[in-house]
């Protein structure tokens, strides 16, 4: 049971939640990661606008921070975008996978999308234009070329940095339930 391994599990991960009957967990990474691509292409527009309309890129990027607008996308993914690595070790194929099976997951309960199909569309054409294993910031191409804009500003890392603090493993318990 659930109870039986969360010792085991807090030894492996920072955050544990027992999510319900078997599969359950699969379908809520599929709905985190179609949120988390929902947020890189805001913050790749976000940017480009803001760089189009003269902002400092460094600026902006703290602005984001500090405002109710960040996220973990704006604070990791940005960084690797104006660094201009884009190196995330995650690839559009991937994206386009994942946020594929949401959309599936949302017509198999008749949940009529909007933002999901639009979505699956920009990634379908980075991977036409770009190949379908160029890393998944790189969806800012395609505002790049369509501005002529180079969204890259100095200071920022080559690659996600994981800054968190190491400590022991928890159980989340969902609000209404502890």
């Amino acid at each position: 049971t659930f109870e039986k391994m969360l010792p085991v599990l807090t030894m492996m991960g920072r955050r544990i939640l027992h999510t319900g009957d078997l599969g359950s967990a699969s379908v809520l990474k599929v709905m985190t990661n179609y949120l988390a691509t929902v947020n890189l292409i805001s913050v790749c527009e976000a940017l480009v606008t803001s760089k189009a309309a003269g902002m400092d890129l460094n600026t902006t990027f703290e602005a984001i921070k500090i405002s109710s607008g960040n996220s973990f996308v704006h604070e990791t993914e940005s960084q690797v975008i104006l660094n201009g690595s884009r190196d995330i070790s995650f690839t559009m194929d991937l994206v386009l996978k994942d946020i594929g099976l949401f959309q599936e997951i949302a017509e198999t309960h008749g949940v009529p999308l909007e933002i999901s199909p639009l979505i699956n569309k920009i990634f379908a054409d980075g991977i036409e234009r770009f190949g379908s294993r160029e890393l998944s910031p790189n969806i800012i191409k395609r505002l790049e070329e369509a501005t002529g804009l180079d969204i890259t500003a100095p200071g920022f890392p080559t690659e996600m940095e994981d800054d968190e603090p190491e400590e022991p493993g928890y159980e989340i318990v969902p609000q209404g339930r502890a």
